[in-house]
């Protein structure tokens, strides 16, 4: 039976976004407040899949820590992205292509599944090894009310299903939301998708309607649906699928975080979510 491992490592490093066949005013208006150096403390998981050895390990998590650091965070920690590795030259280094690079210096040395990196903690990207393909994500919230109530059920029959949660002044959360997109990196920007435009989508047709709301008396959808989190999370899914493929990526996954104990994952096509989860299956709403 295989088992996958994941070690963690960090690098701080400086970079941005420029190209030079670009004018100042083409470059700004492109990659607008990238365009100016600025730098993160970017997170790492390095996930390994293998069969458990005699002495029940993939892989001893001591070596892979120094092929990490040997590798990859000695040659980026505290340096200028944009210098300091080759393919940095021919593709900038957006988040989703050092994740890339990364794979690339590592797959020679350890049996990778995936690499994650986060720019940010509301921001991070996957790449699984398949050519230019990766995963972008972006984390967000909003705040609102809701009650589970079925309309064609009594009270009674509500209380019985959804408890609590069927009390007529409902109740609140603060959502949160992750949103990743899939696509091809673009060979010379580096992205899947436009950072601030993917920010804008997310704000114009989620963020901007459901914050702050009543979501069974603000939101028409939700007039006859219950929203519970997985319709909440499926209706987003169906929001977003069309702009993001305007901005030329695809919808891979919504999560919809309601509390520190429950959440949902609503994968965007049925291939993707059997590769996922290993269950073929249809969000339904109810």
């Amino acid at each position: 039976m295989q088992c996958i491992v994941n070690r963690r490592a960090e690098f701080s490093a400086i970079h941005y976004y420029w190209l030079p066949e670009l004018s100042e005013a083409e470059n700004i208006e492109k990659f607008g407040v990238c365009s100016r150096e600025h730098g993160h403390n970017y997170v790492l998981f390095i996930s390994m899949a293998g069969d458990l050895d005699k002495y029940g390990m993939v892989i001893n998590l001591s070596d892979v820590k120094h092929v990490i650091n040997r590798e990859v965070t000695s040659q980026l920690d505290h340096y200028y992205l944009n210098d300091v590795w080759a393919e940095f030259q021919e593709t900038l280094p957006t988040t989703e292509n050092i994740a890339r690079v990364i794979w690339q210096r590592l797959a020679p040395h350890l049996p990778l599944v995936r690499v994650q990196l986060f720019e940010h903690p509301e921001c991070w990207a996957d790449y699984m090894g398949n050519d230019m393909e990766a995963y972008f994500s972006i984390s967000t919230h909003f705040s609102a009310a809701h009650r589970l109530a079925h309309p064609q059920l009594s009270n009674e029959e509500n209380c019985q299903i959804y408890g609590k949660c069927a009390r007529p002044h409902g109740h609140g959360h603060n959502y949160h939301l992750e949103v990743t997109v899939k696509g091809e990196i673009d060979p010379r920007t580096g992205m899947i998708v436009d950072l601030g435009d993917l920010h804008q989508v997310i704000k114009d047709y989620v963020l901007e309607p459901f914050d702050h709301t009543f979501l069974n008396k603000d939101v028409a959808f939700f007039a006859d649906v219950v929203p519970t989190a997985e319709n909440i999370a499926l209706y987003i899914s169906n929001l977003l699928r069309s702009p993001v493929q305007q901005l030329g990526a695809s919808l891979y996954k919504i999560k919809l975080i309601e509390s520190p104990n429950n959440s949902c994952e609503i994968y965007c096509t049925a291939s993707d979510a059997n590769t996922a989860t290993g269950v073929k299956s249809e969000p339904v709403l109810v």
